[in-house]
């Protein structure tokens, strides 16, 4: 009954943003003739992007993209690289384009341009399904002997540093991962004791673990994702657009239907 109940309402969601996209041909939208994009991602960051069990990349911001390429007529090439040559790549302009659950932040702006923001989401503390050691950032904080993970670079890793523990960027108690799957592989085997991440890969982590995994605390504030692009890209006015039809007719709405709802009922 589960299955049969996620299935169809899998199906609705498709429905709908396929019944939206045919609407939006007719929207005032900037054609880009074709344009062929490259487009780079980690897809490590489910349920936003990330390798299914058939081995194909796919996730909310694939479908958000695909979108985004029938609306303002490109061609996107995806090319997978790591996230700490993401933000450098795109500032040498290695790529058009790069999607990974970046948040906007003001100092990203000095390094590269933003999309608008397509998705809001809050910081959540993961940890072991079996933890009772601490409840939320003070009690981890409190305790000397516990280890969290984080990629460096990451607004995980900032927030870990500046909102958890003590605002020293080399805290030995921050061990770091090239991956925020690396990090949830060292969290389960027990080789740290917590993980942040937004809440939109936090539930869809959580859902698919079985119980291995939880979220504690109150969130550890709210941030805003967006597309990066080299400075001066003259891409940024044609995704904002897409983008903005997008919210406008409720695209964007089912594309959060279809993803979290499926990660809650243990996609």
């Amino acid at each position: 009954m589960k299955n049969a109940m996620k299935t169809a309402l899998s199906a609705v969601a498709a429905l709908t943003i396929s019944n939206l996209s045919t609407a939006a041909f007719s929207a005032d939208l900037p054609d880009l003739g074709g344009r062929e994009v490259v487009m780079a991602s980690e897809n490590t960051y489910p349920p936003l992007q990330f390798i299914d069990k058939s081995g194909s990349a796919v996730g909310w911001e694939y479908d958000a993209m695909t979108e985004i390429a029938k609306r303002i007529n490109i061609k996107v090439v995806y090319e997978n690289t790591s996230w700490d040559a993401m933000i450098p790549a795109i500032t040498a302009a290695q790529y058009d384009v790069a999607m990974n659950g970046i948040t906007i932040r003001e100092d990203r702006k000095e390094q590269v341009d933003f999309s608008r923001s397509y998705l809001t989401s809050q910081m959540r503390m993961i940890v072991a399904g079996d933890e009772t050691r601490f409840e939320d950032a003070a009690g981890f904080a409190a305790d000397p002997n516990l280890l969290a993970a984080a990629q460096p670079g990451t607004t995980p890793f900032y927030v870990t540093v500046y909102n958890v523990l003590d605002g020293n960027e080399a805290n030995p108690r921050i061990k770091l991962f090239e991956t925020f799957g690396a990090s949830l592989q060292a969290l389960s085997v027990g080789d740290v004791d917590l993980a942040l991440s937004d809440s939109t890969a936090a539930n869809g982590v959580v859902a698919a673990s079985n119980g291995e995994l939880k979220i504690v605390g109150e969130p550890l504030g709210t941030e805003d994702f967006g597309f990066i692009f080299p400075k001066g890209s003259d891409l940024v006015a044609g995704f904002d657009a897409a983008l903005a039809a997008m919210e406008a007719d409720g695209t964007l709405e089912a594309l959060n239907k279809k993803w979290f709802l499926d990660y809650k009922m243990g996609q």
